[in-house]
């Protein structure tokens, strides 16, 4: 099968594989400037915390070639300004804001070099970002893979692989490097509505791996485990709270209710930028609501009566009390979050 990129750093573009075509088509394509950027982030034709924050670095390299050079205030407050209106483009997603501010900090250090050595400076951090989250999540799988058994089957929901990051993947890195060192396991993967992502992505992924993948809807979680089907669920997340409540793709917080009722350990799988140390707690995370047109129209045709009342929060926040552990590149960490989380922070 052939192989697929997330994205790529190109003869000084982004080139992004257009993730709401898949599995269908593969199709890349080409930006330019940040404004196209923002636009890609918001239109999920890239998606997935790591991978935005990713495409976000890259987006400042590309607004960084167009600001004005005259003054150093001058260019930093137009980076200032095309940092802000990426940021515009998904709320949720920590690693979003963290990625345009690690850029904000690299130019600063270099305030006193010409602009163009700035702009060089700036596109060797988000190459070394890029670098950095291929590591990370693959010492995430290695964490995660401690906590399994060969053999085992695990749940997922929503996309947290390779097309969510820069590669490997957070929530699906365990069954690429398990792959990788000759271990057996195996995924039930839920279609992940409204927008399907664990149908679309996460069982192409498996699949293009040669994993033992079984797509079932979201509403038959709850079979698979009372049938004793699923040892694990791990799955992604966008924002980690200081005390542990995890926002992740819509349904999650099902999930977690469902795997403490039958006792099944539920593990959220994240690189550590994704802790958002100035967020106390779930509530105060920001949920993205989308167009009501995700529930009631696929592929262009009305599956609901026109006009019917929607609500379509992107996201969910799963509470500390329901995950067994948090599985960051830096360790495994267990509750209490309040205290335990601080032992991994920078």
């Amino acid at each position: 099968m052939e192989t697929v990129n997330t994205l790529e750093w190109q003869d000084g573009m982004l080139v992004l594989l257009d993730q709401t075509l898949l599995p269908g088509e593969i199709t890349y394509r080409v930006y330019a400037s940040v404004d196209q950027v923002h636009d890609a982030i918001r239109d999920m034709i890239v998606r997935g915390a790591p991978a935005i924050g990713v495409a976000a670095a890259y987006g400042m390299v590309l607004a960084a070639r167009q600001v004005p050079s005259d003054s150093f205030q001058a260019f930093y407050a137009a980076l200032d300004r095309a940092g802000c209106r990426l940021a515009q483009s998904r709320p949720t997603a920590v690693n979003l804001s963290w990625a345009i501010e690690r850029m904000l900090a690299k130019a600063r250090t270099c305030s006193d070099l010409p602009a163009n050595q700035i702009v060089s400076e700036l596109e060797q951090e988000a190459i070394t970002i890029h670098q950095e989250d291929i590591a990370i999540n693959r010492a995430i799988g290695l964490n995660l893979l401690s906590l399994l058994n060969p053999g085992d089957t695990v749940l997922t929901h929503c996309n947290a692989g390779a097309l969510a990051t820069a590669g490997y993947g957070t929530a699906l890195s365990v069954f690429f490097v398990a792959q990788e060192q000759g271990i057996e396991l195996k995924a039930f993967v839920d279609e992940t509505r409204p927008r399907l992502q664990g149908a679309r992505l996460t069982a192409f992924e498996l699949v293009q791996a040669g994993v033992d993948a079984t797509l079932i809807s979201d509403n038959m979680a709850a079979v698979v485990m009372a049938q004793g089907k699923v040892q694990a669920v791990i799955v992604g997340c966008d924002r980690i709270a200081a005390n542990g409540d995890t926002a992740n793709k819509i349904g999650t917080f099902g999930l977690s209710i469902l795997a403490r009722h039958f006792g099944i350990p539920f593990y959220i799988a994240a690189p550590s930028p994704t802790i958002d140390w100035s967020c106390p707690t779930g509530q105060d995370i920001p949920i993205e609501e989308r167009s009501g047109e995700e529930i009631t129209v696929i592929n262009g045709e009305w599956i609901a009566p026109a006009g019917v009342k929607t609500y379509n929060p992107s996201f969910d926040v799963t509470p500390a009390a329901h995950i067994t552990a948090i599985v960051t590149e830096r360790g495994i960490v267990r509750p209490p979050f309040s205290e335990s989380l601080s032992k991994i922070r920078p």
